[in-house]
């Protein structure tokens, strides 16, 4: 593989440690598109014939059959993908293979070949935040009128609809959506041409290969194309705040499925029983995915490591730039598909969350706001009238709308009876009526809108 530098022969533990071809395998698809174009522009600017391009061409789409058939032998002595397909292609059509390395470098042609299986990767989590997105969606459509609890500190606080609730997580996974596509832009220039770190001195062209692996543009510096490996972080950092999205939506489905609450319902398809307790239904796959959060997180942190006291240009720390964030996506795209489903899965206990909605006090903040619109009196006196209210009702064991207007009016005398008429939960939602709000005709609105951007 070194030509006439080296005569001796590798110790075996260099062998191992130098060896990539255990982790770059999965990128035969992308090495083989990016030795295609750079084959084709060779032939186009007369750097190499018709001919050996040709051969060069079809020896490699044996090879990709090869592969995908299972059939290929990979050799750990030939250390990573590119050397793998290389030689085999020399099997099939001999000594014209070595043409097809001219004008590049494995430092331009492993970004290359990264930058492709990122971008792809970028593009099925969008996919796949698509379709979490509208399983969301058809839940908050179904429920846009649910009334549950809403929480600030874990507390009771102020009554919510399930659907308004879901629509939370759309708005997320939105954000994350955007975070992806603008690595994408960033990502979508061509580092091939670029060669060891130099340039060429053949007469190559860099926008013909570019244009034929779908980037924007080539890269405009040869020692930033190759020791590049932002492209990579940012793709991760956009993933670990989508794996923060996925495990906080995680833990409320175990909460919500927690006996105390009984707020949801998963059938067999997303849950898993115990060895010994038989009542048992247990959120492993939630549980799951809040677990291989560390994985992504992890991968940014040692990718980021990996690079953060590199000189330039390329040096071999930056083979370890793969197998973590190889790992980061697979971890991801499982708890995509998997969240996706138990969304689909959820079966919400409305009279439970109604129920639960009511306790707590929940309208508290809607006696504030009566007093305020009915009795004209400032908000923080409003305040003040409502906490007296929740004490006299805690005194007496009862609920607000339980209180009688007898008992209302030695908070406040002013109190009259239209003030129940906002103590249900029911018209507490109803009236968040404002932009965002969680009334269930915003809710409905809000799920339109969603439908008809996720479906375009």
């Amino acid at each position: 593989m070194w030509g006439g530098r080296f005569s001796g022969q590798v110790s075996e533990v260099m062998q191992q440690i130098n060896a990539s071809i255990g982790v770059d395998r999965r990128l035969f698809a992308q090495d083989i598109a990016c030795s295609l174009a750079h084959a084709e522009m060779l032939v186009a600017q007369g750097v190499i014939s018709g001919e050996d391009g040709s051969a060069i061409v079809e020896g490699l789409r044996q090879v990709k059959d090869e592969i995908e058939s299972g059939s290929f032998e990979f050799r750990t002595d030939l250390e990573d993908i590119h050397m793998n397909i290389e030689a085999r292609v020399k099997d099939l059509i001999g000594s014209a293979a070595g043409r097809m390395h001219t004008a590049r470098s494995r430092n331009d042609q492993v970004v290359t070949d990264f930058k492709l299986w990122v971008r792809d990767a970028i593009d099925e989590s969008i996919v796949q935040l698509t379709a979490l997105q509208l399983a969301l969606v058809e839940q908050a459509e179904r429920h846009a009128a649910a009334v549950m609890p809403g929480f600030t500190h874990l507390q009771t606080a102020q009554p919510v609809t399930f659907g308004h609730h879901c629509l939370a997580y759309v708005e997320m996974f939105e954000r994350d959506k955007g975070r992806f596509a603008d690595a994408r832009v960033r990502l979508n220039e061509c580092p091939l041409g670029a060669a060891a770190l130099a340039g060429t001195s053949f007469p190559i062209d860099r926008n013909q290969t570019s244009s034929a692996l779908g980037f924007d543009r080539p890269t405009s510096n040869s020692l930033d194309s190759v020791s590049d490996r932002d492209f990579a972080m940012e793709a991760l950092s956009a993933a670990s705040v989508t794996a923060v999205h996925l495990s906080r939506l995680a833990e409320e489905i175990v909460i919500w499925m927690s006996a105390p609450f009984g707020f949801v319902e998963l059938t067999d398809e997303f849950t898993t029983g115990s060895s010994i307790m038989p009542q048992k239904r247990n959120p492993d796959a939630a549980e799951l995915i809040r677990a291989k959060t560390g994985k992504i997180f992890g991968a940014q942190t040692s990718l980021q490591t990996v690079m953060k006291g590199l000189p330039l240009a390329y040096s071999k720390d930056m083979q370890e730039d793969k197998e973590q964030t190889f790992v980061a996506f697979d971890a991801l795209s499982l708890s995509l598909l998997a969240m996706a489903g138990m969304v689909r899965d959820l079966n919400i206990i409305k009279e439970k969350m109604a129920s639960a909605a009511a306790e707590g006090f929940s309208t508290a903040t809607d006696l504030a706001d009566w007093c305020v619109k009915a009795l004209d009196i400032p908000f923080r006196d409003a305040h003040k009238v409502a906490g007296g209210a929740v004490s006299l009702a805690e005194k007496k064991g009862k609920g607000l709308a339980e209180l009688t207007l007898e008992e209302l009016q030695t908070v406040e005398p002013g109190i009259t009876a239209q003030v129940f008429d906002v103590l249900s939960v029911e018209n507490s939602v109803a009236s968040r009526s404002s932009f965002g709000g969680t009334a269930p005709d915003n809710v409905r609105a809000q799920v339109k809108k969603w439908k008809e951007k996720l479906n375009s």
